[in-house]
């Protein structure tokens, strides 16, 4: 099958476009036929082109900010009465980005087809997670398409604005690492070869950290190749692991303890796991698919397993509360919390303050982030610079000595 973007017009003489996925240019013909469009022009899109040449062109996917807008546009088009079909049409063909252009253009398709809309998003998986196709599948049948869409906008903004939050806290430390290693390389293969060359000559014995920047200098110079090779390996081989279920897990839980970062993770998962519990509960869906739905909205594998053993100790008949301290991820407060909000039936409105306990707790900690990073990058910066001068100017005093005697 290939992709085609034509450009027509409409029984009523509008300007159309759109995309459409065929096996020929006839079969593209005959659908638009079908929908009484005339067509003005068609094209093959350039990847599928490019993968009939043997190329593969891997598109980007969705980016958030692209999936925010759309759920704000939908939201305010339901909210106009527009047909569900002309409004992702609409979208389909003024969407910047290509890869959600084409989800979009299978939705119209399938929508045309008799589908409803969840089950159309539900098929590209890949932009689609289960939360957003399950928030639609409650507001069709609600009837409040239009405030799912603008609840997704909600959290998806939410979502957003933690993640930038997070890349501006890490992105000082993370230049100065950058600097960090690239000094260490260049002085390990344009500085330390040279003195080593001069200490040659004078036949002493060297200090031992100055045979250890040699050494090291040595294994980097005519081994570089070897160890850049492998550490590409290395790579590989656990991108490959942590495609598998066993994998993802470690890798999920392995992120929860790592040092200064690890608490902040866990907390905007464990916020993130509430604010989806909380939209999910006020638009009427049952706790237990709730549960399981968030679980896998959650993008980590440890807390998502968390989660679904809370379900599975519901259904046996226990609070939620209960169940959530069982699990050893929520502090005291937070359990307190959820045990008042379901005593009172207010649960949804318990988790959304939950939601904004641990969003609070992540905007101090990535306040505070830096101030506790940068001790630590002072100490790494002095154990290079000390390693350095000792490697450089023990043996140089040495051989003042031997000069001067």
């Amino acid at each position: 099958m290939s992709r085609y973007r034509y450009q027509g017009r409409n029984s009523r003489g509008e300007r159309v476009e759109g995309r459409l996925e065929a096996g020929s240019l006839e079969a593209v013909l005959s659908l638009l036929a079908t929908r009484h469009i005339t067509p003005l022009s068609i094209r093959e899109t350039v990847a599928t082109a490019l993968k009939k040449g043997g190329l593969s062109l891997r598109q980007r996917p969705v980016a958030p900010e692209e999936l925010l807008m759309f759920c704000r546009q939908m939201g305010s088009m339901m909210k106009a009465g527009i047909p569900v079909v002309q409004a992702i049409r609409t979208l389909s063909g003024s969407s910047r980005s290509e890869k959600l252009a084409e989800n979009l253009a299978d939705c119209v398709h399938s929508l045309e087809s008799g589908k409803d809309l969840s089950t159309a998003l539900a098929q590209c998986r890949e932009t689609f997670t289960p939360l957003f196709v399950n928030m639609i599948h409650v507001g069709e049948s609600t009837g409040r398409l239009d405030e799912a869409f603008f609840e997704l906008g909600r959290h998806l903004a939410a979502e957003r604005e933690t993640g930038k939050r997070m890349k501006q806290a890490t992105r000082y430390p993370g230049i100065v690492l950058v600097v960090i290693t690239a000094a260490i390389l260049l002085m390990n293969y344009m500085v330390i070869p040279s003195f080593a060359r001069l200490f040659a000559r004078f036949q002493t014995e060297l200090p031992l950290p100055t045979r250890l920047l040699i050494g090291t200098s040595d294994v980097l110079v005519h081994y570089g190749w070897l160890l850049a090779g492998l550490l590409a390996i290395a790579v590989l081989l656990w991108r490959r692991y942590v495609q598998t279920a066993e994998g993802r897990y470690k890798r999920d839980r392995w992120r929860l303890h790592l040092p200064i970062v690890g608490e902040i993770y866990q907390r905007t998962v464990l916020s993130r796991f509430a604010r989806c519990l909380a939209m999910m509960l006020r638009s009427g869906i049952p706790l237990i698919q709730t549960l399981n739905v968030t679980a896998r909205a959650l993008d980590n594998e440890f807390v998502g397993q968390a989660v679904r053993e809370m379900a599975t100790a519901i259904e046996r008949g226990d609070s939620i509360s209960h169940a959530a301290t069982a699990t050893g991820l929520f502090s005291p407060l937070v359990l307190q919390m959820l045990l008042v909000g379901e005593e009172s039936g207010t649960l949804d409105q318990m988790l959304v303050e939950v939601a904004d306990f641990y969003d609070g707790e992540v905007d101090y900690d990535l306040k505070q982030l830096a101030d506790r990073i940068e001790p630590l990058l002072i100490i790494v910066i002095g154990l290079v610079v000390l390693v350095l001068a000792l490697g450089i100017f023990l043996p140089l005093w040495n051989l003042n000595a031997v000069f001067n005697h």
